[in-house]
């Protein structure tokens, strides 16, 4: 027999053993007669690994006696085979094409449609051909025909007609081989189309086929890289349902990736199954649950797998010790750690080197650099030179620290222990690159040449992913430019670093072109490029592009993670498309995503800043009930939405609530809620809020002292506006336009207008340039105080500084102009405004009738009056009876008849209102 094997991830996988039983070696008198067959049928097939269809089987299955006359049947096959195949890539499929096949005179038997389908590559072609041949036979084609079909979609990973042929199959009482079930599987495993895989395993049950043994562990040690811990249990699941025996190191291959995504109690209870099934956990299980759920944290279940191991009988070994010494390590527990290593080591004569290197790097972690060094030293003491990797990763320690001189002086006692290695060369360049020192990079890269060593593509992406952080992208571009690509190609992560570094510099033109020489050079972009792509293009305004962005990487059929459909929503919320962010946490949800934290944050967030605000409550139980553990981020988005809706006391229980659970309230949490108090008159416990953030030491920003001079202005206490006014500027801080604003309108309600306009020239001398808003407040308060002229003066300065008034502004300038007498300045604003597309309201109308009607032209008026009915607004008992007089003066008696009928129904209904 000669068994081929599946290698995947540290599965060891075998072909189902009967795949060979079909094999009949009866008449085989001779192996190397089999051997010589065998041959011959992987050269007349187009798969390099191994009979693919029954067709080899058949051949092999005929060697009883192999003499001239089957050698020659078989040369004449293949003959036909290369005329057919001739005629088929001789153009597209037609009634031309079919009559080419016709005039050939072969009739289309199943070895010649195998040996056809084996040779070609596209689908369409393959499926009209089987057609074809299925009408010229007015037959159903036999079981190694519907193979070699499924093989050809394998080889051109195009399964749209997958489902169609296994409902013909499973109709027909046929199946498919094991060795095409584990072909397709793996062609999709090899393309990265995982979730197809999945789906192509589902369908076969769907039609009550048996999918290999090899198919599902070969997908499930494809999905364990992901990982897809779901998925993965449920082709486990569907295995023991088929029948088929797990075993412990399929166990120990879940086990491993739902301890690593902290998914505790669903590993712990693959442990009881496999218990339960009668499994003895081996020393690699042990190994793995140690150093996987230490990992995430679960440092007291390591120590309990570490000990229950040795109950068992199972003595630790080096990767026991290490994995458990680097957990601790990584725990902050260092005494534990240091107990452990010295445990291990007083009972080895040899020191082991992991461990050694493990609790090196510890030690640096922590910050303990002489302990480190000490214990390098202790090894050399006991014969036993630290290794490349154990300066590695004194050199990597260092590093992180930033002490990039040391480092240095350490790399050159190195050389006479140790030669250094690309790694070695790798950690200085990048510990250089963070320093921003980009020429001692370089040097460092030239002594690697010399040292015989040439920069690998980890180099070069070290290098561009530094000067990318460090904005140095024209020196990032240039090394790319410069690579030799027959020596060194740049990979996934040197694009991605790069069109990310481009991206967030604006330069979104130059990421998006070097995007397109990713394709060219057939790297395939993950979520992780199309995730910067879209949020670079959103960020500068260029929503559209990012859209398109999110529909090709669907079309290329990258399929999205939970940060890029985070970060679209979050990018589609900003630019203010509340309905599209609403749709794409749904479209988490149906992409088989849990929504996330942060994924809750965004949503709140955004649909508050859109004005829903009032949604915040049933989102946040949703978030709860879902088990999400807020953040500082979801915090202050929560409390956020309920100072908006106006759930303050809700608010600020959370604020307390984050502090007892551990988590700081920063700048805006303390802005959200002061705010938020500031608005409801709550103004001495806002500013009990706002003392207590300057006791935290938090850096208080313009926003929270603006909320308060308005919550202050708004009540009148205008002295502690004020106060916080001149507080705000004492930090260093300048005050923007609203917080001049909030001041002026509380100035204007008090009646004190010499000093609003004190304040306003203020303002100007600050440089904080005046808004519409700010002018409106401004000649609203002038006309209250009957200073009109000055009001107007005011108007025509906020006219020539190019801002647009709006109806409040224009109706109290209309009125103050109107009541002061100055009727044509009055009646030319009444027109411009109306002109401009405004809508007087009714006071507007009403003081324009006083105006005309006090200046002697009672017709026009009348007029307005007629025209202040037909639009439906109400007009003032005042109105009627200055309009009344006028229009008996000017001896218009018709029409003060009308306005005095107006006057007594008006003066009826109000009597009629005030009896009710």
């Amino acid at each position: 027999m000669l068994p081929s094997f599946f290698v995947f991830h540290g599965l060891h996988l075998t072909d189902s053993d009967d795949m060979y039983d079909t094999f009949s070696f009866a008449g085989i008198r001779r192996f190397d007669e089999f051997c010589s067959i065998y041959a011959f049928s992987q050269r007349f097939s187009s798969f390099p690994n191994g009979p693919s269809s029954e067709l080899d089987r058949k051949f092999v299955s005929s060697v009883g006696g192999v003499d001239c006359d089957n050698s020659r049947k078989v040369e004449g096959v293949r003959q036909v085979v290369d005329r057919v195949c001739h005629v088929l890539e001789g153009g597209p499929w037609g009634p031309a094409l079919e009559n080419a096949l016709s005039a050939l005179d072969e009739k289309p038997q199943s070895d010649l449609v195998i040996g056809v389908l084996r040779r070609l590559k596209d689908v369409s072609l393959a499926i009209n051909y089987f057609r074809w041949c299925e009408k010229q036979t007015d037959q159903p084609h036999c079981p190694e025909v519907y193979n070699s079909l499924l093989m050809v979609m394998a080889r051109s990973k195009n399964f749209n007609s997958l489902e169609q042929v296994l409902e013909e199959m499973s109709i027909a009482g046929i199946g498919p081989f094991n060795n095409t079930c584990i072909e397709l599987v793996v062609s999709c495993v090899r393309s990265q189309k995982l979730r197809e895989a999945f789906n192509l395993l589902q369908t076969m049950r769907k039609f009550k086929f048996r999918p290999a043994f090899s198919a599902y562990t070969t997908l499930i040690g494809a999905l364990s890289t992901i990982p897809e811990s779901d998925r993965m249990l449920t082709l486990f699941h569907q295995m023991q349902e088929l029948g088929y025996e797990v075993t412990v190191h399929l166990f120990t291959t879940l086990i491993r990736v739902f301890a690593k995504e902290g998914r505790v109690d669903a590993a712990l209870s693959l442990l009881d199954e496999m218990k339960s099934n009668s499994f003895n956990a081996d020393i690699v299980l042990y190994n793995v649950c140690i150093d996987c759920f230490g990992k995430v944290g679960k440092v007291d279940m390591a120590w309990k797998f570490f000990h229950e191991m040795r109950m068992n009988g199972l003595m630790p070994d080096d990767v026991t010790y290490t994995s458990m010494i680097g957990v601790l390590c990584k725990a902050e527990k260092l005494d534990e750690a240091v107990k452990l290593f010295e445990e291990m080591d007083a009972n080895r004569k040899v020191p082991c080197v992991y461990a050694y290197n493990t609790m090196i790097m510890g030690y640096g972690s922590a910050g303990k650099f002489d302990e480190a060094y000490s214990l390098f030293e202790r090894q050399k003491r006991k014969g036993c030179i630290p290794s490349v990797i154990a300066y590695n990763c004194v050199l990597t320690c260092l590093g992180k620290k930033g002490r990039t001189e040391e480092a240095l002086r350490v790399f050159d006692e190195m050389k006479t222990d140790a030669a250094p290695n690309l790694s070695t060369y790798n950690i200085l360049i990048d510990m250089l690159c963070r320093a921003c020192k980009v020429e001692a990079a370089l040097r460092v890269q030239d002594a690697m040449k010399e040292a015989g060593l040439y920069p690998n593509v980890m180099t070069v992406n070290i290098m561009i992913d530094r000067l990318c952080k460090a904005q140095q992208l024209d020196e990032a571009c240039a090394i790319y430019e410069g690579m030799d690509h027959k020596v060194c190609m740049p990979d996934a992560i040197t694009f991605s670093s790069l069109i990310d570094g481009l991206g967030r510099r604006g330069r979104v033109n130059d990421a998006y072109r070097l995007y397109e020489k990713m394709l060219d050079s057939d790297q395939n972009p993950n979520a992780i490029v199309y995730t910067s792509l879209i949020r670079n293009f959103f960020k500068c305004g260029r929503k559209e592009d990012g859209h398109k962005i999110y529909k090709e990487m669907v079309r290329r059929g990258c399929s999205p993670d939970l940060m890029l459909l985070n970060t679209y929503m979050d990018c589609v919320f900003k630019a203010g498309e509340a309905d599209k962010g609403r749709s794409l946490f749904e479209e988490i949800k149906s992409q088989g995503f849990i929504p996330d934290v942060r994924s809750y944050s965004i949503l709140i967030h955004g649909l508050v800043k859109a004005g829903f605000a009032h949604e915040t409550y049933k989102l946040f139980h949703a978030m709860k009930e879902q088990g999400c553990e807020l953040d500082t981020r979801a915090y202050n988005a929560v409390i956020d939405g309920f100072c908006k809706c106006g759930k303050v006391n809700k608010a600020y229980q959370l604020l307390e609530e984050m502090k007892t659970k551990g988590q700081q309230p920063t700048v805006v949490t303390y802005g959200s809620v002061i705010d938020g108090l500031a608005k409801i008159d709550r103004l001495d416990e806002a500013y009990m809020l706002f003392e207590e953030a300057k006791s935290k030491g938090l850096e208080l920003n313009v926003i929270i002292y603006s909320s308060l001079v308005d919550g202050f202005g708004k009540v009148g206490r205008i002295d502690e506006a004020y106060l916080i006014m001149e507080e705000l500027m004492q930090k260093g801080l300048a005050p923007n336009v609203y917080t001049y604003n909030s001041l002026l309108d509380a100035l204007v309600k008090a009646g004190e207008i010499d000093e609003a306009i004190v304040c306003f020239q203020s303002m100007k001398d600050m440089d904080c340039t005046p808004n519409h808003f700010t002018y409106s407040i401004l000649i609203n308060g002038l006309c209250r105080v009957r200073k009109f002229n000055k009001a107007f003066v005011y108007w025509q300065e906020m006219k020539k500084q190019g801002l647009n008034p709006n109806t409040v502004t224009y109706t109290t300038m209309i009125s103050g102009l109107a009541k002061s007498g100055n009727i044509r300045d009055a009646t030319g604003l009444f027109e411009r405004f109306k002109a401009s597309g405004g809508i007087p309201d009714s006071a507007c109308y009403n003081a324009m009738i006083e105006g005309l009607s006090s200046g002697d032209k009672a017709m026009e008026a009348y007029t307005l009056f007629e025209e202040t009915r037909r639009k439906g607004c109400s007009i003032n008992t005042k109105t009627c009876v200055v309009l009344l007089d006028a229009l008996h003066k000017a001896e218009c008696l018709e029409q003060a008849g009308i306005v005095g009928a107006v006057l007594r129904e008006t003066a009826k209904s109000q009597h009629a209102s005030r009896s009710w």
